[in-house]
């Protein structure tokens, strides 16, 4: 017996496919757990007259180990140069206006002031000698003889006066150490006092730069001491 009313039109139904983008993202790199199934599944198929030996399986666990490992380990130093850099920056801003020592064999004389740094004498010697140079003209402004002193670092300063007690112009000036070895004259390494006037924050090779009150800019790790 047919029901009235009943109709078998179904052209107004519609039906929506599943959409595969709304599920869980799709792993691209194999992880510990997926590792281990892998290792289960290949154990329980092995060929029973060729078992898998102990020694390939430690040897597949400790090459996964080793990337897992390396990869951590990655990430670690990346944090940790990440936390080096800005303790370095935080370090130089603190120093603008103060007086660092740096390696150099030029110093910035100001109008008022000396320049002053440490000679650095690997072993005793028994004279060594400071020449101040014009950075500008190469002309010698002043010969001083120190003396004799043991290894170590020995102070300098010069209070900008010349051969003749004149007060010389501020500028840059070369500051050449030298003493006898062996018969032979021997340039001495350096340190002058500098002021800080400015930071210049790089990046990858280049680093953290310290500007210098008319010496132009030296890399932070240069610094050897903050005055």
């Amino acid at each position: 017996m047919a029901i009235q009313g009943a109709t078998n039109d179904y052209s107004s139904l519609t039906v929506t496919p599943k959409s595969d983008t709304a599920g869980t993202p799709k792993k691209t790199s194999l992880g510990q757990e997926q590792f281990l199934k892998l290792m289960t599944a290949q154990m329980t198929h092995q060929d029973p007259s060729q078992p898998m030996q102990n020694g390939e399986f430690i040897t597949q666990m400790a090459q996964f180990g080793t990337v897992s490992g390396i990869q951590d380990l990655q990430k670690s130093f990346g944090d940790f140069a990440s936390s080096i850099n800005s303790s370095q920056a935080l370090q130089a801003t603190s120093l603008v206006g103060r007086h660092v020592s740096v390696p150099s064999s030029q110093g910035n004389l100001e109008v008022g002031g000396n320049i002053a740094g440490n000679i650095n004498l690997s072993s005793s010697a028994a004279n060594v000698k400071v020449t101040i140079t014009d950075a500008a003209t190469g002309a010698v402004v002043l010969t001083k003889d120190m003396g004799a002193h043991a290894a170590g670092k020995l102070p300098f300063v010069w209070d900008g006066l010349n051969s003749n007690e004149v007060m010389v112009s501020p500028g840059v000036y070369k500051i050449q150490a030298t003493t006898a070895i062996d018969g032979k004259n021997t340039a001495l390494e350096t340190e002058v006092f500098s002021r800080v006037e400015g930071v210049t924050m790089g990046s990858g090779a280049s680093g953290i730069k310290v500007d210098l009150t008319g010496l132009g800019s030296v890399n932070f790790n240069e610094i050897k001491q903050i005055l």
